[in-house]
């Protein structure tokens, strides 16, 4: 991440001197790309290359540096105004690493965002949120998650470092930050009746009432109420909702989420999924692996192992977003 780490007046002082960027950069043998860095602030000089920049623009090392003293009522404000903007990008930038991070751990010890969250005394909805990168983290919140992704702190940190720094991460920012701009995009529409996104076409009916050991009763009979499915999700047909009505998740949901389930996919292993014990009944459960390779779904509160026939596979419908 970019940072200002030399507010510096040598773009100012090369200019008044009629000296080009690139006669300054071969003075110092490096590119005009950093000397462009340089001059923004993003990049560091050491102090050798500083004194030689003061000899190539025949100027003291203190005209080199902004402060209030030296400098120009309107260059001091424009190096505060861009700092203030940078400090904001690095922290947003920040929070959507460590989100992108803890998902693409999450995803490598094959637990579910239900099971983390509850693990780490969070909410549903809090732990999407810090996944998503749009929620700020408190020491004891990091303390929490790691400890529900089996981590210590100082490991989590290093490992989030390592992800970051190979890049790894850049896929699932860039899937965050597109699912953030569609939700904003229905948010607006829904708020402000834009004639651009037909809502009418996202609306799917909502099943689903409380029933027996924890299931949910899904009568496609008796809809009760409808909710607009997210527009990543426009082309699939099948997809309907279901309230979480269920007390095995106990209260780490919110009583209005609403899953969007879509029969037609292929649920596997780390996904959420429905499992259709009957026609009707459905139970909420996480596709697992054993030890020898056998699918099964887990229940929660308490935990329930349900092993799945070749039959079976019909009867699971794939979970395949969940609105809080």
């Amino acid at each position: 991440m970019e940072e200002i780490v030399f507010p510096n007046q040598i773009r100012i002082n090369r200019k008044m001197r009629g000296v080009s960027m690139q006669d300054l950069a071969d003075r110092l043998g490096i590119s005009l790309s950093a000397i462009s860095k340089i001059e923004k602030g993003y990049r560091r000089l050491n102090q050798e290359q500083l004194i030689l920049v003061a000899e190539v623009l025949d100027c003291s090392l203190q005209d080199l540096y902004v402060n209030e003293q030296n400098s120009q009522h309107e260059v001091v404000m424009a190096w505060k105004k861009e700092q203030e903007r940078r400090q904001e990008i690095n922290k947003s930038s920040g929070l959507k690493v460590l989100g992108a991070a803890l998902r693409y751990i999450r995803n490598e010890k094959s637990l579910t965002l239900i099971e983390v969250a509850e693990n780490a005394d969070m909410t549903l909805s809090v732990y999407h949120r810090i996944e998503m990168g749009q929620r700020e983290v408190s020491d004891k919140e990091y303390k929490s998650i790691a400890k529900a992704l089996g981590m210590e702190v100082d490991a989590l940190k290093e490992e989030i470092k390592k992800l970051d720094a190979a890049g790894a991460l850049e896929e699932i920012i860039a899937h965050n930050d597109t699912k953030y701009k569609v939700q904003n995009i229905v948010r607006a529409a829904n708020d402000h009746s834009n004639s651009y996104i037909d809502l009418e076409a996202l609306k799917v009916p909502v099943f689903g009432a409380s029933g027996a050991n924890g299931s949910i009763v899904v009568d496609k009979s008796l809809v009760s109420k409808e909710a607009i499915k997210p527009a990543n999700l426009s082309d699939k047909r099948d997809v309907y909702g279901v309230s979480l009505c269920t007390r095995r998740l106990g209260s780490i949901l919110s009583n209005r989420a609403v899953m969007f389930v879509a029969p037609s996919e292929v649920a596997s292993v780390g996904d959420i999924a429905l499992y259709y014990k009957t026609e009707q009944e459905a139970f909420v459960v996480s596709m697992r692996e054993d030890e020898t390779g056998q699918l099964y779904g887990l229940m929660w509160n308490p935990e329930e192992r349900i092993y799945f026939s070749n039959d079976d596979f019909q009867k699971i419908h794939k979970v395949v977003d969940i609105a809080l």
